[in-house]
């Protein structure tokens, strides 16, 4: 990529923490430069965020509006051309749907929206606007993730039986959102956040890796949800039965009062002649089983018994380390590389498409719903409805 992309950021001012990663992640491949920015809801933390940030001060707005208006009447060669948006949940369907009708490609936070209904419509306007969208499940990323998805769509495994699935998190074992933490107030907040919390947060990452992994769709749940700590308002603990759409079954587990517990999102997936095991404390190993012979460790790295998705996304020799912000800056390359290839009229590879996209985050915002709803029925199974 000979010429950065211009990217403009929304929310993720200073204290914010996912606005630095996504600023890493951005920058990581020397594929975009931050040329603008509303960076918070107050106009002068905004400024000073931009000016921390190294921004044109002309350049730094109030508003995700104010940036939009200005930014359209620059000269194309100066305008913004991707919107990255990094804000609470009730503050993301706006910004992406004027982004998208102002013709601005989109990347954006999980999950995709406050409610169901507004994913919908943002599919609808992004359909429309035939702009270039993409939703950071960050764990899709990985290479060895990347490889799963592969060894599970080559049939190797046969056919798919059994899905497993957990996200424990402990951070939210005491009742954090009654001091300083501006992540848990917010996490917390049924205004700010919508129906769910642990299952938005964190059910929503491991049930689009789940389906991402396995390539099927779950059509029926069986929920759990719980508040464990006394005060919350959303869910903290949570548990589900799924059913597939080839009769597979899966266990999804998504906790944030395991104490003791940080981010080891995990999966395994079993078919007739094997299974595989990835999970992020240990991200550069695959385990795959088999049923009639030893089982094998994949490592990223590992050249060229690694499929071309995950060679793709590998980026140093085996035996180092790639973690969680190398499989962020992975979405950032592959959309960029997307997005050049679209400015130059060429056909993307179908490695750089792989990213998740507006039906992700449809079916996340229809997870959340189902979920939610089905820990509040007494029915044994329900459908999973769009």
């Amino acid at each position: 990529m000979h010429q950065k992309l211009r990217l403009g950021m929304i929310g993720g001012g200073q204290g914010a923490f996912i606005g630095g990663v996504h600023r890493i992640a951005a920058q990581l491949d020397n594929a975009y430069e931050l040329v603008c920015g509303a960076f918070s809801s107050n106009a002068e933390k905004s400024k000073a965020s931009g000016e921390m940030l190294g921004i044109a001060p002309e350049r730094v707005y109030a508003s995700y509006k104010e940036l939009f208006e200005k930014e359209q009447q620059l000269p194309e060669a100066q305008r913004v051309q991707v919107i990255s948006i990094v804000t609470p949940n009730h503050v993301h369907f706006e910004p992406a749907k004027m982004a998208l009708e102002s013709g601005f490609h989109v990347i954006l936070d999980k999950p995709m929206t406050f409610s169901l209904e507004e994913a919908l419509q943002l599919r609808d306007v992004q359909e429309r606007s035939g702009m270039l969208f993409c939703l950071t499940h960050t764990y899709t990323g990985y290479p060895m993730v990347k490889e799963a998805r592969q060894l599970v769509a080559s049939g190797k495994l046969g056919q798919i039986r059994k899905v497993y699935v957990e996200y424990p998190q402990g951070w939210l074992s005491t009742f954090e959102e009654g001091g300083e933490n501006k992540q848990a107030s917010w996490r917390t907040d049924p205004k700010q956040s919508g129906i769910a919390g642990a299952m938005g947060d964190i059910g929503t990452h491991a049930f689009n890796l789940a389906e991402y992994v396995s390539g099927l769709a779950v059509t029926k749940i069986n929920a759990d949800i719980n508040v464990v700590v006394d005060g919350r308002q959303l869910d903290d603990d949570g548990a589900a039965l799924l059913k597939f759409d080839n009769g597979a079954s899966g266990v999804l587990v998504a906790t944030q009062v395991a104490a003791g517990e940080e981010n080891n999102v995990r999966i395994r997936v079993y078919g007739e002649k094997g299974g595989l095991e990835w999970q992020q404390e240990d991200a550069n190993t695959l385990q795959v089983k088999w049923l009639d012979r030893p089982n094998e460790i994949y490592r990223t790295g590992g050249g060229n018994y690694l499929s071309s998705y995950a060679q793709h996304n590998t980026r140093t020799p085996g035996g180092h380390p790639e973690g969680y912000l190398e499989a962020f800056a992975n979405l950032y390359r592959n959309f960029a590389l997307c997005v050049q290839a679209r400015l130059k009229g060429e056909e993307p590879q179908p490695e750089w498409q792989d990213y998740p996209g507006i039906e992700d985050g449809v079916r996340g915002m229809a997870f959340i719903e189902n979920v939610i709803a089905s820990g509040q029925s007494n029915q044994k199974w329900t459908d999973f409805t769009i």
